[in-house]
């Protein structure tokens, strides 16, 4: 008969902690990348699969475990096909250093108040709301990227470099319709306009609202994969927006644009 000395527990230590953390996390930031899009389906009958497979071996099915066998060896080169945009978001995400700085990393091991703003306050955020309505107004389209803790460097780098101060008659300037810079994305950081004509990823969310044309598919875009702050204006409607993590604020007044620049520069 055992007694409790026989028994060996399972032990856990630190390593192990860090492991699943790890797990944890990356796990969370493909599910995040994922969600709302055809993938999440994908990833479900994928994942069915593989269950049925381990229960047609434990029954020892050997037709059936022989044909889900094949199917299972090629899984990754699969997945790679079937997830490209997906594993292409991470691989930014973790190229632009946002795997070290993510939110949830600083919740887990920040020991400092986590009140505390780490963010460059953007001082010309008046302009930018200025520009916005008065190109609302005449319906000229635009969006405007801010960063925040992300550098937007491999963004920055597709665009012409500009390094202005940011007014509004710069960024109308930037947006008029005969303007050479006004396609793609101003990039702001640093309380400069670093960037314009900038190419940006567009969202793949299958649920994505199908009025909402390219500009707005790219405001969506840069904030699932950056921490950055997009504001774009529809040359449809004149209709101003704001997106940050993935999500939409659509048709904004003064009051609310400023009210969601400045919650989301203090985050």
């Amino acid at each position: 008969m055992l007694t409790p000395l026989d028994i060996n527990f399972i032990s856990f230590g630190i390593p192990d902690a860090i492991d699943v953390l790890l797990v944890a996390f990356i796990i969370y930031r493909l599910y995040k990348m994922v969600k709302g899009t055809a993938a999440v389906n994908i990833f479900i009958g994928l994942a069915l699969i593989y269950v049925i497979y381990i229960i047609v071996q434990a029954f020892d099915l050997k037709l059936l475990g022989s044909i889900l066998g094949k199917f299972i060896n090629i899984g990754v080169i699969a997945v790679m096909i079937v997830f490209q945009q997906e594993i292409r978001k991470f691989l930014l995400y973790i190229g632009s250093n946002e795997f070290l700085k993510d939110k949830q990393w600083k919740k887990i091991f920040s020991f400092t108040n986590s009140s505390q703003n780490t963010f460059t306050f953007l001082t010309d955020e008046q302009a930018i709301i200025d520009a916005c309505f008065n190109m609302s107004k005449s319906k000229t389209g635009a969006l405007i990227i801010i960063a925040r803790k992300s550098d937007l460097k491999f963004y920055i780098n597709t665009g012409e470099m500009v390094d202005s101060a940011v007014t509004d008659k710069m960024l109308e300037n930037i947006f008029y319709k005969n303007s050479p810079l006004h396609d793609g994305a101003v990039i702001i950081k640093d309380n400069r306009i670093v960037a314009a004509r900038c190419v940006l990823p567009v969202t793949e969310k299958g649920s994505f609202p199908s009025h909402y044309g390219m500009r707005h598919r790219a405001a969506v875009g840069i904030t699932e994969t950056t921490d950055a702050i997009a504001i774009s204006v529809s040359e449809q409607t004149g209709a101003v927006s704001l997106s940050v993590n993935g999500e939409i604020n659509p048709e904004l007044n003064k009051e609310k644009l400023r009210y969601l620049l400045e919650k989301n520069l203090k985050a």
